[in-house]
C-alpha cells in the first residue's frame, strides 16, 4: 500500500497551477454535458479519460497510459456506432497495443528525480521519411475505407494514419508527436462536428478534440523549452 501512496505522489508532482486549473474548469464542463444535454455516457468517459492521458502524457508522467486504455476502449465503441471503421481499428488494433509497449518503454526512459521520462526529437532525415510514408498511406487508408463505405472516408483516413504516427512517436518520446497531434485534433473536431450535426449526442467527444487541440500546441512549447534547456 506504501508503494502506492508512494507512487501517486510522485505522479502529483511537477504540475502547473495553470495545468491543473485547466482540469478544474474542462472537467465539470464535460459532466455538465452529460446531464443538461443528455450526452452519452460512453462519450463523456472517453472524453474525461481522454483529457487526462493527454494531460498526463504532456507532463511525462507514465501513469497516462491508465486513462489512455481506459478512454481508448471507450472511444471504441463510439467510433463503431457512427461507423467510423478507420477509428475503430486504430483504437482497437493499434493504441490499446502499442499504448501498453509505451508502459514499459516510458519505464526505461524515466528521470528518477522528477519521475518524467526524457524528451527526445527526430532528426531531419526521420521527419521526412515520416511525412512521405504517412502521406502515402493516408491515399491508400482513404481508398480502402471508400470501398468499405465510411461515412467520412477522406477525414476518417488521415486522421487515422496521422494517429498512427503521432503514437509511434508517443513511444518514442519525440516532440514531433505534438505537431502531429494537432493536425489530428484538428480533424477530429470537424469530424465530430459533422457527426453532431446528423443528430448524435456527442458534445462531450467534440469538446474533448477542441481540449486535445489547446494542450497539443501547449505541450509542444513545453517540450521544446525543456528540450532547449536541457540542450
Amino acid at each position: 500500500m506504501n508503494k502506492v501512496f508512494d507512487f501517486i505522489n510522485k505522479e502529483l508532482k511537477g504540475w502547473k497551477s495553470g495545468e491543473l486549473a485547466g482540469l478544474i474548469i474542462v472537467l465539470p464542463i464535460i459532466l455538465y454535458n452529460s446531464v443538461i444535454l443528455h450526452d452519452s455516457p460512453v462519450a463523456v468517459t472517453s472524453a474525461v479519460c481522454g483529457i487526462l492521458y493527454t494531460i498526463i502524457a504532456g507532463k511525462g508522467k507514465i501513469s497516462c497510459y491508465i486513462f489512455g486504455l481506459t478512454g481508448s476502449s471507450f472511444y471504441g465503441y463510439l467510433a463503431f456506432s457512427n461507423a467510423l471503421w478507420g477509428n475503430l481499428l486504430l483504437y482497437i488494433g493499434y493504441y490499446i497495443p502499442m499504448q501498453i509497449l509505451g508502459i514499459f518503454k516510458w519505464k526505461k526512459n524515466l528521470n528518477k528525480s522528477t519521475n518524467e521520462i526524457y524528451k527526445t526529437k527526430l532528426t531531419n532525415k526521420e521527419r521526412i521519411f515520416l511525412i512521405f510514408l504517412s502521406l502515402a498511406f493516408c491515399v491508400f487508408g482513404y481508398a480502402g475505407l471508400t470501398i468499405f463505405h465510411d461515412s467520412h472516408p477522406l477525414l476518417d483516413s488521415v486522421s487515422t494514419i496521422l494517429s498512427i504516427t503521432g503514437m509511434y512517436l508517443t513511444v518514442k518520446r519525440c516532440i514531433e508527436q505534438w505537431i502531429v497531434w494537432s493536425i489530428v485534433n484538428l480533424i477530429g473536431i470537424i469530424m465530430w462536428f459533422r457527426v453532431i450535426q446528423s443528430g448524435e449526442k456527442v458534445y462531450s467527444t467534440l469538446l474533448m478534440w477542441s481540449v486535445y487541440l489547446v494542450l497539443g500546441i501547449y505541450f509542444y512549447f513545453q517540450w521544446k523549452k525543456e528540450l532547449y534547456n536541457n540542450a
